[in-house]
């Protein structure tokens, strides 16, 4: 057995925020550091050993012993997170304390708290979804700056820049802060954008799956704790999982992007939907969100056996309210598309051409690809064509691009037919 990079990414997170707890914020750098050299320590000795029955117990077993020495060692000279301090300077206290924060449940609550700690209200998105990505899920800086389409020494500046704000809290965010329901939105949000990051993929890798996974355990810890579950929280993690269970077909054997409309439905994973109906019902306990709304629109395309069987009437309504919700052009846009399917493609071009500040979806690629679907459908091929070439200008990636040439050359080969 080899040990894979989830697994160093999912105890990466789970070790940082322990030993940032023990630690302080203000240590979070020397957290980081014990525990890498944790898993150099664990690729030496797994190389001659083998890998242990129950890796991660060994990895805490080793971080655990790495963080007692440390601290033995620096008590006298550094300061250590303030409500713990005094606990760790006495060698009566230190072992019981150390071992109690490395209990499954500490642990937990370790990581959630880390997660709000980076979704400080005074970072901006990117930057809380970026110390995300490097603190809760192991990824180095240079996988984060391509994840943004961004350079290492750029990303990692503003890693630093965010590592500074998150150690001027001196402690990991406490969850019974009075200031928790301000911040779970921003928690929302930054899980909602990792996951799309994923999903979408505006990088070269179309589908970033492990995006995508880290963004569900961490929004499945958010859904499971008594101290931070909501409604909003669980209608999240259904939107992730009925989305999740459709990325086995969103791609070909090439790793290109295949239109819904073309996906074979027979590799949807039941079990994922099945999980995001139960998510689904969960959250009817509370108030509607956006999230809501999108877990909803995702479940009807999830319960349809076949792409002309979708309920593109419901699909309407459906975004109809997200539009009071989250009124956007990129919403409208979607609502435009569910009607042109419901109602006939001149119906959708009317709607997308009646966009309110459409200006605003000027480089968003599928606008023109949006224009250009209907436009084929009605008979306008010359206008079609020149929309999707277009939209070939604005992808994102060469993944995009083909696939919008392959649309192309459909359309002419179709043109060429009727000529």
């Amino acid at each position: 057995m080899e040990p894979g990079d989830d697994l160093f990414r999912r105890e990466s997170g789970r070790i940082v925020a322990t030993l940032t707890r023990i630690f302080g914020t203000e240590n979070l750098a020397l957290a980081e550091d014990v525990a890498q050299d944790v898993f150099c320590r664990a690729l030496e000795v797994w190389k001659l050993r083998g890998v242990p029955a129950n890796p991660s117990a060994w990895l805490m077993t080793v971080a655990k012993r790495r963080a007692i020495d440390l601290l033995r060692r620096e008590r006298r000279v550094r300061k250590f997170a303030p409500d713990l301090d005094s606990l760790l300077v006495s060698e009566w206290t230190l072992t019981p304390t150390v071992n109690e924060a490395f209990s499954e449940e500490a642990i937990a609550d370790d990581e959630l708290r880390m997660m709000f700690s980076c979704c400080d209200p005074k970072l901006s998105e990117e930057s809380q979804i970026a110390l995300i990505l490097r603190l809760l899920c192991g990824f180095s800086t240079r996988e984060v700056a391509h994840a943004f389409l961004s350079t290492p020494v750029a990303m990692e500046k503003r890693i630093e820049r965010a590592r500074k704000v998150l150690a001027e809290s001196a402690a990991l965010f406490d969850l019974a802060d009075r200031d928790l329901c301000e911040r779970l939105p921003v928690v929302h949000r930054a899980l909602y954008l990792l996951f799309s990051e994923g999903y979408h993929a505006s990088s070269e890798a179309l589908v970033r799956r492990e995006l995508c996974r880290e963004a569900m355990r961490l929004a499945s810890s958010l859904s499971d704790n008594a101290a931070v579950a909501s409604s909003v929280s669980s209608a999240l993690c259904a939107l992730m999982w009925f989305d999740a269970a459709r990325l086995p077909s969103r791609t070909d054997a090439k790793g290109d992007l295949v239109a819904l409309a073309d996906q074979d439905r027979l590799r949807w994973d039941r079990a994922l939907i099945a999980k995001g109906r139960h998510f689904l019902e969960r959250s009817a306990t509370g108030g509607l969100s956006e999230y809501h709304v999108e877990a909803a629109i995702a479940a009807v395309h999830c319960n349809a056996a076949a792409f002309a069987e979708t309920d593109w009437p419901k699909i309407v309504r459906l975004y109809d309210a997200l539009l009071q919700l989250r009124p956007s052009p990129v919403v409208a846009l979607n609502r435009a598309i569910a009607l042109g399917y419901a109602f006939g493609p001149e119906r959708g071009l009317r709607e997308i051409h009646a966009i309110p500040h459409s200006d605003r979806l000027a480089h968003y690629p599928f606008y023109p690809a949006a224009l250009a679907d209907f436009e084929s459908r009605t008979g306008e091929g010359e206008s079609a064509r020149r929309h999707l070439r277009e939209a070939m200008e604005l992808a994102r990636n060469s993944k995009e691009r083909r696939f919008l040439e392959s649309r192309l050359s459909a359309l002419s080969i179709d043109q060429a037919y009727v000529e």
